[in-house]
């Protein structure tokens, strides 16, 4: 093995390749990738005790950001009397002490050994279960705007859906590389998985929270598709998981109505209703044109946006730093979910296959949710309720983006003192 490695290094020895793109690797490994290598095609120096210093910058770059235009889209809202009581820094400084906290958290995750993680995953995954089911309970969870979502902690209210996100995305991960037989007999291995994500499901949609539960199934799925799933096998699980979800939106009439809106935002039935977000959403962007009409500049923002700092944050963007600053945005999670998951296949190349799946399976995160958060802001999708990721207001997914960076980061720390001949 240390041979091995070392040619690895050196540059002289490919990643190892796999079998066809339903199979395993030729070496075991339950991982399904394209031809090129595991590692990528570039051969760098590491440093024993180093990490992913630009993977780190850039999610600085989207916090610093995001906090900039927190505040930004926030100032106004004090002139609203909804919103009378509050200071016009009461949001930007609460979202500065989220990035705090989970700084803090996320330096201690980091000090946490990858075995560690593996071996708690499933202790995890039951106090998320726990989380969810307490913030139905009345006088324990709070309720806004008709969603009970959050446990009041005093300094911040947290969000239990953001944890099942790093809940689930650990569990599967550690699922799968215990059911290494999942290609043998696929439904024994992977029902009892479905039966958790269904059940999270069930109490994500009590709440509502029908975006946190598409994320859930997108992590669960790509992980179940990177643990070594054929691939009839997984598009007959992605066929039942988009029947499911046609039936929700189907037989729910609000989900029906939010789907009409976003098909038609102008008309005069939701131009004032389901639609009054999504086309104010659109005039904002369009307003931006290519350079944005400067920062602060924004006129969305005076009470015509709803959630203006939250889900719709890339409205405001688009307005004060138009079509540049959009590009720019995405540029910057394209390289992220990238990085990220390059980092997964080097984890998976160096056999620590439960760290690859669970870095891929952030990447997947990130991606997905900022995919979605994108795409309804620019009007692409229908309108749902997901934060722009390290960027939106919202104390606990910020924390838990944090903590799930930091875990990707201490994948790579670990990759490096393998790749230097130590132990991770």
């Amino acid at each position: 093995m240390g041979q091995r490695l070392r040619a690895w290094l050196a540059g002289l020895v490919p990643g190892r390749q796999l079998a066809g793109a339903g199979g395993v690797g030729s070496d075991g490994l339950p991982v399904r990738l394209s031809s090129r290598t595991y590692a990528g095609t570039q051969s760098v120096a590491v440093r024993e005790l180093g990490f992913d210093q630009p993977l780190l910058w850039v999610a600085v770059a989207l916090l610093a950001w995001g906090l900039v235009m927190v505040y930004s889209a926030s100032i106004a809202l004090p002139d609203n009397p909804r919103f009378g009581n509050y200071a016009h820094t009461h949001f930007v400084v609460r979202h500065a002490l989220s990035i705090a906290i989970g700084l803090i958290a996320a330096l201690l995750t980091f000090q946490m050994p990858m075995r560690s993680w593996e071996k708690y995953a499933p202790w995890l995954f039951a106090t998320a279960l726990l989380l969810l089911i307490l913030v139905l309970i009345p006088f324990i969870g709070k309720g806004v705007n008709g969603a009970r979502r959050w446990i009041s902690l005093g300094v911040m209210n947290f969000q239990p859906s953001e944890l099942a996100k790093l809940a689930v995305l650990l569990y599967a991960a550690d699922y799968m590389v215990r059911k290494m037989d999942v290609k043998e007999r696929f439904f024994k291995a992977v029902a009892p998985m479905g039966v958790a994500v269904v059940v999270v499901g069930m109490l994500l949609l009590a709440e509502p929270d029908m975006g946190a539960f598409m994320v859930i199934v997108v992590i669960a799925m790509g992980i179940l598709f990177l643990g070594g799933v054929n691939a009839r096998m997984f598009f007959l699980i992605a066929a039942l998981a988009v029947t499911a979800f046609a039936l929700m939106i189907l037989l729910s009439e609000w989900r029906r109505e939010r789907i009409f809106a976003y098909l038609d935002p102008w008309s005069e039935e939701h131009a004032l209703g389901k639609g009054y977000q999504l086309s104010h959403a659109l005039i904002a962007i369009g307003r931006g044109e290519l350079f944005g009409v400067g920062l602060g500049g924004s006129v969305e923002k005076l009470h015509w946006l709803p959630e203006a700092h939250t889900d719709f944050l890339l409205a405001v963007i688009g307005e004060e730093f138009g079509l540049l600053g959009v590009l720019t945005l995405i540029g910057l999670f394209l390289w992220l979910t990238r990085r990220i998951m390059h980092i997964g296949r080097q984890a998976i190349a160096l056999d620590q296959v439960f760290s690859g799946l669970v870095a891929q399976g952030v990447g997947l995160w990130f991606g997905f949710q900022a995919f979605i958060n994108i795409g309804v802001n620019l009007g692409a999708l229908p309108t749902k309720g997901l934060t722009l990721p390290f960027m939106s207001y919202g104390g606990s997914a910020i924390l838990l983006n944090m903590m799930a960076l930091a875990i990707v980061l201490r994948i790579d720390y670990e990759n490096r003192q393998l790749m230097k001949g130590g132990r991770a």
